[in-house]
């Protein structure tokens, strides 16, 4: 019971990660209907800033809990001035093009920021400090959850409830709502769509870089490549979800985390991947739009 346990708690913190990147791919599409194929480099950017602010502050000597609130606030900004700069960059200008050359724009940036941070650092694993220590109500249950997946969770959770209610009671969010149904006419009534998107792109860089500290912190490593795949699976958790849904993308994440934890726990490592996109095939060919997501009707 204790190593199914240790199973199912470790997929629902896999989960947690992926919904926290998810969120920003399922944002963008509900809002632009735009693939946002960079945001991955965006979760993998806010891992590598906080470790430079974790490695500069500790230099200086502060106190543990202060520097990881304060590397994880910087990296927050930084990757939400990334997102914005690279909505303006390589998305505005392509708003009104056919989707395909968006498409291309956004694999595009996405191999440039990998690149960038290549030169910028260097190709090889960097260790990531843990700075969160371990809490001693949960010792007797260590071999099952440590304090990292606990503020993972926890955090998640409150990243979740924040944003709900931002999305349903302020005033951006109800723009957010108006222009994801209608862009013209949320245009004829005053809303600054233009903002309402950069927005956007700000809310989902900033959870993926608070999701590429916790998982940085958690593994206990980063490279350049980290977002590629980070950003591939939580895209895939969007999809299973249906894309343009945040419920969706919260439960496409859940499942896809427990399916690649008891893959591996009851089968094998090798095959995590296979087992997670097999059950996406199975999804698509079943119900196209998404485990909560709503079929749309195209005019040709």
């Amino acid at each position: 019971m204790d190593y199914f346990l240790e199973l199912f708690l470790g997929g629902l913190t896999r989960g947690s990660i992926y919904a926290l990147i998810a969120l920003g791919y399922t944002m963008v599409y509900g809002i632009i209907g735009l693939i946002n194929f960079a945001h991955g480099e965006i979760y993998m950017i806010g891992a590598f800033t906080a470790l430079i602010v974790i490695s500069v502050l500790t230099l200086m000597g502060m106190n543990t809990l202060a520097i990881l609130v304060i590397a994880g606030v910087i990296a927050v900004i930084y990757s939400s001035a990334y997102g914005y700069t690279v909505e303006k960059i390589a998305y505005k200008p392509l708003r009104n093009a056919p989707r395909l050359s968006a498409l291309i724009s956004a694999i595009g940036m996405s191999l440039f920021l990998q690149n960038y941070v290549l030169l910028a650092q260097t190709s090889d694993f960097l260790p990531f400090p843990c700075l969160i220590p371990d809490f001693e109500f949960m010792e007797p249950y260590a071999h099952i959850i440590g304090s990292t997946e606990i503020v993972i969770l926890i955090t998640t959770a409150v990243v979740m409830v924040l944003l709900t209610i931002m999305i349903k009671f302020t005033k951006i969010g109800k723009a957010m709502r108006a222009t994801s149904q209608d862009k013209t006419m949320a245009m004829l009534v005053g809303i600054n769509v233009n903002r309402v998107i950069s927005v956007t792109f700000i809310v989902g860089s900033a959870t993926a870089a608070i999701g590429g500290v916790l998982i940085a912190s958690h593994v206990g490593m980063i490279n350049f490549y980290v977002g590629f795949i980070a950003g591939i699976k939580a895209f895939v958790a969007a999809v299973l979800g249906g894309i343009g849904s945040i419920p969706g993308a919260v439960l496409g994440s859940f499942i896809l985390g427990w399916t690649e934890s008891f893959a591996t726990g009851y089968v094998s490592s090798d095959y995590e991947d296979v087992f997670a996109f097999l059950f996406l095939v199975l999804i698509l060919i079943f119900r196209p739009a998404g485990i909560l997501g709503r079929s749309e009707k195209y005019k040709i």
